[in-house]
């Protein structure tokens, strides 16, 4: 039986995402979001919460945020 690698969700200041393998430390400027799964799942949830791609900063520049 193989075991699926375990990862979190995370996001950076600019509410950019990302999947980061679970049980590692978090690299500088992102935090965990609280959701964690195998890959797919990590990215289906991805999938569906970050539905604007564009940066914070910019987003706020052109007052969407």
């Amino acid at each position: 039986m193989t075991v699926e690698p375990q990862y979190l969700v995370v996001m950076n200041h600019e509410e950019q995402y990302s999947l980061w393998p679970k049980g590692r430390d978090l690299p500088a400027g992102w935090t965990a979001t609280g959701f964690g799964g195998d890959k797919q799942a990590c990215l289906d949830h991805i999938n569906a919460v970050w539905t604007d791609m564009r940066p914070l900063s910019l987003r706020k520049a052109m007052g969407d945020a």
